[in-house]
């Protein structure tokens, strides 16, 4: 199972462009130098889900601003994301791909394949720039996301990547930290290093 820290797992898939209104293959890698939000939800056609792409969308465009691309998975096929897409008036908002998981790999290698029903776990990860797991989070199928929470969340992490610390400092930020939010550098002592 993946988990924050890890490169991560590279997949390739076929994708659902709504945007362009097209199918075509998807690699992770072919993002690499950006942000990506792994969005994964347990099936087209349901309504949480439904709530969970259309929330993703309202934020899509400050995600884009911030180099990030956002990715929906599932463990349906690109021809169900088309259909969703086109009958679903809150998934028709969505620009951003939908990624076919059919044979459950992608959903399995992140850890979140539910092994009783079959389906992908609600929830999401964000993976920096340089490909590694920053962020994870897993929830009951049956809440819908917080993109408040994970936007900030995003905005955070990011700030952190940007701005590594100096040896002799500890880069932090605190809770409830939103936009505008107030870093926290910590100078370690010369005593504490030399320990």
């Amino acid at each position: 199972m993946v988990t924050v820290g890890d490169k991560a797992p590279e997949f390739e898939s076929k994708a659902y462009f709504p945007a362009e209104k097209k199918v075509s293959n998807i690699k992770l890698s072919d993002y690499r130098g950006k942000w990506v939000l792994l969005t994964f939800h347990p099936g087209d056609f349901t309504f949480v889900c439904a709530t969970d792409l259309e929330a993703f969308q309202a934020f899509y465009d400050k995600f884009k601003e911030n180099n990030a691309e956002v990715l929906a998975i599932s463990t349906d096929s690109i021809y169900s994301h088309k259909m969703w897409v086109e009958t679903s008036p809150r998934v028709g908002k969505v620009k951003f791909p939908l990624v076919d998981d059919l044979k459950k790999e992608i959903s399995a290698t992140y850890g979140f394949l539910n092994q009783v029903s079959g389906m992908t776990r609600r929830g999401t990860v964000i993976i920096d720039p340089d490909g590694i797991v920053r962020f994870i989070e897993i929830q009951d199928d049956r809440l819908g996301k917080d993109l408040t929470h994970i936007y900030n969340a995003f905005i955070n992490l990011k700030y952190l990547y940007e701005h590594p610390p100096k040896p002799d400092e500890f880069e932090i930020i605190a809770a409830n930290k939103g936009e505008g939010f107030h870093n926290i550098t910590i100078r370690i002592p010369d005593s504490i290093g030399k320990l």
